[in-house]
């Protein structure tokens, strides 16, 4: 038997830590003598100490009474442990964890030298640890109400300010119209959003007077569950491309048109290329996302990609491809929770330097909020989960499928008969018209190495690098960026249509006509 002498109880020492009041009650009645005037004043002076003083007799039965009740429940589940043989030598438990406890309490047994000699290690140590969990919570609940600590910004619903069409299903799709009128547009150009954004975001911060420089419609569109425009249960990337042609339609755009693709936006400006070529006159791609899971990628492009990206953005790509339906607890706690957060946070990355300086600033943030305002206007994980899915899902295409390549019709005897005594039946496959890349060399969200992958696919694709440009950079708020895009793809600024020069020109040209034909008639 252990000899427990000279060692103090926990109960002796933990009511050592209250001071002693230096009085002891004998168990002897107590006389009470007349108190004079002196003692009298004396006593009212230490009523605040008296009522001290008791105080801390109450701290201590407190904690001298929870401390029996610990020790009791520690010696009820040691009972309970030893009478169910659950530590026994030929138990399940020991047999398994019994080897690897021994090897990790081995290494940690340096440990007990920082302990006092008089202290049991197996009682010591688990106080310790409990000590320290009541300490770590007291500390996070002082940091909650910190008074340095900024305050969280909440989100606001804004009346709805959208115009709606009435798409063929039955839904209703919300849209925006920037720059020049319909009947004025020498270009048009539509724009689908990306994650987390809205209609509000077109081209973030391009001037109207750039617009109307260079003759240009922007109509921008919320996609099916964002903004103002009804969810869509059966969405795919057809028929993404089939809203953009029923809006183009409705809007009174009759020949063709842009498309402006942004992030993960541009898998719907690919779908418009692949569903709709004949509509499209060309394609703006900025940072454009594609499928990190795509099969016809290399391992050198596939690592590129996928070693950029931080541990829980990888997770969440894991997640909307193998178990989409645990997607609804990140966002919930991210731009579902009804606070407004930080765009690097939410997007779970990293950011370059010229995007860090951006992010920063006050015009970037009001923009941002009220975009992210408007995204979530419903409330409903669904349509970013089928936005995320869609990412990385099998999109019905390969981005070679938009290659300009010749195919001619060989399938079938008698097309092979009849080839052998005429020519071959071919037509042109793929998008035609031009495909300009933008890419920031410091792009922390979308690798570089997708851009190289579309150009080795595409080699008809142009790519313009952008070197020290990150994901927004160049893209957000920057005016000169803007008209170099448009120059690019526009060529001159010509300014909008003149239809009343148009009208004039045709009635002089009229007039002309018919004063000739009476002129040759009248020599006639």
């Amino acid at each position: 038997m252990v000899d427990m002498r000279g060692v103090n109880t926990w109960q002796d020492e933990l009511a050592s830590l209250v001071e002693s009041s230096g009085i002891q009650y004998t168990g002897e009645p107590i006389g009470i003598m007349a108190a004079s005037p002196p003692i009298l004043a004396s006593t009212r002076m230490t009523e605040s100490e008296t009522e001290t003083e008791s105080l801390k007799e109450q701290v201590t039965g407190f904690l001298k009474s929870w401390g029996e009740m610990l020790v009791d429940l520690g010696k009820g589940c040691k009972d309970i442990v030893t009478q169910s043989n659950l530590v026994s030598e030929d138990s399940f438990i020991v047999q398994k964890l019994g080897k690897p406890m021994a090897k990790a309490s081995g290494r940690l047994k340096y440990l007990n030298e920082f302990l006092p000699e008089d202290r049991d290690p197996a009682i010591a140590w688990p106080v310790i640890f409990f000590v320290l969990l009541l300490a770590l919570a007291a500390i996070s609940g002082n940091s909650t109400n910190n008074s340095l600590v900024p305050s969280v910004k909440k989100m606001r619903v804004h009346p709805p300010s959208a115009t709606r069409i009435l798409l063929p299903d039955g839904r209703h799709m919300a849209y925006l119209e920037q720059g020049v009128p319909a009947d004025r547009a020498r270009f048009s150009v539509i724009a689908p959003h990306s994650f987390l954004s809205s209609r509000l975001a077109g081209i973030p911060g391009v001037k109207t007077s750039l617009l109307e420089e260079f003759g240009v419609r922007l109509v921008s569109y919320d996609l099916p569950g964002f903004g103002e425009s009804d969810p869509h249960t059966r969405r795919n990337l057809n028929s993404s491309a089939m809203d953009m042609l029923y809006l183009a339609d409705s809007v009174g755009i009759l020949g063709k048109f842009w498309v402006l693709g942004y992030s993960s936006g541009s898998m719907h400006s690919w779908a418009a290329l692949r569903y709709i070529p004949d509509r499209i006159a060309g394609a703006a791609m900025f940072a454009p996302m594609i499928n990190p899971y795509e099969p016809s990628m290399t391992k050198e492009e596939m690592r590129r990609t996928w070693d950029q990206w931080s541990s829980r953005r990888k997770l969440l790509y894991f997640l909307a491809r193998k178990f989409p339906k645990f997607l609804p607890y990140f966002y919930h706690r991210s731009f579902l929770s009804g606070n407004h957060g930080r765009i690097d946070k939410w997007m779970s990355q990293s950011l370059g330097k010229k995007d860090e300086v951006l992010i920063e600033g006050p015009m970037f943030e009001e923009f941002w909020h009220r975009d992210v305002e408007e995204s979530v206007r419903l409330g409903i994980a669904k349509p970013f989960i089928e936005e995320a899915v869609l990412q990385v899902s099998n999109w019905g295409f390969s981005l070679a499928d938009l290659h300009v390549q010749r195919k001619c019709l060989r399938n079938g005897i008698l097309l092979w008969l009849r080839s052998m005594y005429s020519q071959e039946e071919c037509e042109w496959a793929g998008f035609l018209g031009p495909i300009h890349i933008w890419q920031g060399m410091d792009d922390q969200v979308v690798p570089s190495s997708m851009a190289d992958y579309i150009t080795r696919v595409l080699p008809r694709a142009i790519l313009h690098k952008l070197p020290n440009e990150g994901h927004f950079s160049y893209y957000f708020f920057c005016e000169e960026c803007h008209r170099q895009i448009f120059s690019t793809l526009f060529g001159d600024a010509l300014g909008p249509l003149n239809k009343m020069a148009d009208i004039d020109e045709t009635s002089l040209e009229a007039v002309a006509e018919e004063a000739s034909s009476i002129t040759g008639s009248a020599r006639k």
